[in-house]
């Protein structure tokens, strides 16, 4: 019996965006310390590690499946792969010496150059060995249909173990690919889920009807918010440095840790959330940096970053696919003060939650595209590249609090990568893990030479926040002593 899995009209957004050099696929750098994979004669054991990432993945069935397209529709769906050969997608490469930082930053950006092969399932791992102290590092490569942030969290929980185990999962055997339809049976598929929509509509229509007062109240909410969002889809952010024209291919990576109790004592000082708070690091970082190439800070008054927020149910935990509204927030760039600077990043963030119906309407737009045509919502999306609707991506991806393992060897470091839309050379993506946000800034390499001063320039930024927190309580306190007799 034939086999086909429709995808969603945002997975499906993905794919059709990808073009020149904007490849769509999410990553991660995880670095380990050897633990019981560094074998006695010094070499890594790298047939365990394959054989874990085989037997993992083996369970899971999108990871064995390529893209098709039904004739004349355009609408991509997932077929089994009938030669899948999962060597093909596990690579090994050696770092040459001194195996630091930044070589391995090197080589994850030569990998996150090169596109994903569309006639083979999405998804790539590559095993480094020779990094300094013995680690290893894993780099994963996944393309942006198959998984959104959470998603990738939830894939990285079944590759790792909460426990040191060194025990290899038991082996089991991939089932047998299922047979692709026929051109004409997916052509059939396909109209008969659009008339399915258009059904499903029409019954919302009727019901809504019922109580017109409710309906044209919501129908009135909804629309404004599909308004604003066309509005600020359609019209360009501050011009800037980082937003030259198109993505170039080649990939540039620049890492950096800070401390997760750091930014919760910005947080329960200052205001808002652990987003918020990154957030506004961004913003002072873009600030440093664009200042430095020139620009006028206070010019820049409409800096936007594109952020990802899960609207995953519980129940749908560790399913693939995306789940996500793509809110458009405002940096305040312009604005010197740091904890001024937060301060206006929690009420856009609280704006957007709670007055803006942008993801509410984002999902309304997602709904029809996906009872109509998938292209409704890919060409939204490339307009509002296009035109610049916002400046860079920044994604915060909540990890777990506890240590994980990889057959015995501990995870140490893991940096999330976000892809690089056309008309943006820069990316941030953070992923917090065990007391530390990691943070990865994924670059154009051709136009962002300086992508270590940026990174920097978020350290810094960061740091100036918490110190505005530590210095919150004391101006508390010299306030409350003067009002004492």
């Amino acid at each position: 019996m034939s086999h086909h899995e429709r995808l969603s009209a945002l997975d499906a957004s993905f794919l059709a965006i990808e073009a020149g050099g904007s490849h769509m696929h999410v990553g991660a750098v995880a670095i380990f310390d050897p633990g019981p994979l560094r074998l006695h004669d010094g070499w890594l054991d790298l047939a365990a590690i394959r054989d874990h990432i085989v037997t993992v993945t083996a369970q899971i069935p999108r990871t064995r499946q390529r893209i098709a397209v039904t004739p004349g529709l355009g609408q991509p769906v997932w077929i089994d792969h009938d030669r899948f050969e999962v060597e093909d997608h596990i690579a090994v490469h050696r770092l040459p010496p001194p195996g630091d930082a930044a070589t391995l930053e090197r080589r994850a950006g030569a990998v996150f150059s090169r596109p994903l092969d569309r006639r083979a399932p999405l998804w790539e791992f590559e095993i480094v060995d020779g990094l300094a102290g013995g680690r290893f590092a894993l780099l994963a490569k996944v393309h942006h249909c198959m998984i959104d942030g959470v998603a990738g969290s939830d894939l990285l929980t079944r590759l790792l173990r909460g426990t040191p185990d060194p025990r290899p999962l038991p082996m089991t055997d991939a089932p047998a690919p299922r047979a692709a339809p026929a051109a004409p049976a997916l052509v059939a598929s396909e109209l008969r889920h659009r008339l399915a929509g258009l059904r499903r509509g029409f019954a919302r229509v009727r019901a809504a009807l019922a109580d017109p007062r409710s309906a044209a109240t919501q129908v009135g909410a909804v629309g404004r918010g599909v308004a604003a969002l066309l509005r600020d889809g359609l019209s360009s952010a501050s011009p800037t440095s980082l937003n030259t024209g198109k993505v170039g291919p080649h990939r540039r990576l620049a890492v950096l840790r800070l401390d997760l109790e750091d930014l919760k004592l910005v947080k329960r000082t200052l205001g808002g959330s652990i987003n918020d708070v990154a957030l506004a690091a961004v913003a002072g970082a873009l600030r440093r940096t664009l200042a430095r190439r020139g620009a006028d800070p206070s010019r820049l008054t409409d800096v936007r970053a594109m952020v990802p927020v899960s609207t995953r149910a519980v129940a749908a935990r560790g399913a693939l696919g995306n789940e996500v509204a793509m809110l458009l927030h405002a940096l305040p760039v312009d604005e010197r003060d740091p904890a001024a600077r937060l301060r206006k990043v929690v009420a856009t963030t609280r704006w957007l939650k709670e007055q803006s119906q942008q993801a509410t309407s984002a999902r309304a737009i997602e709904q029809l595209a996906d009872a109509t045509t998938s292209l409704l919502l890919s060409g939204m999306l490339t307009i509002a590249t296009r035109r610049r609707a916002f400046n860079l991506v920044v994604t915060n991806v909540p990890g777990p609090p506890f240590p994980l393992w990889l057959l015995g060897a501990p995870l140490r470091e893991l940096y999330p990568v976000v892809p690089l839309f056309e008309n943006q050379s820069v990316g941030v993506a953070m992923f917090s893990y065990h007391g530390t946000m990691f943070v990865a800034l994924n670059a154009d390499a051709d136009a962002v030479a300086d992508l270590d001063h940026l990174a920097a320039d978020l350290a810094t930024s960061a740091v100036e926040l918490v110190a505005a927190a530590r210095a919150a309580p004391a101006v508390v306190d010299q306030s409350r002593s003067k009002r004492t007799p």
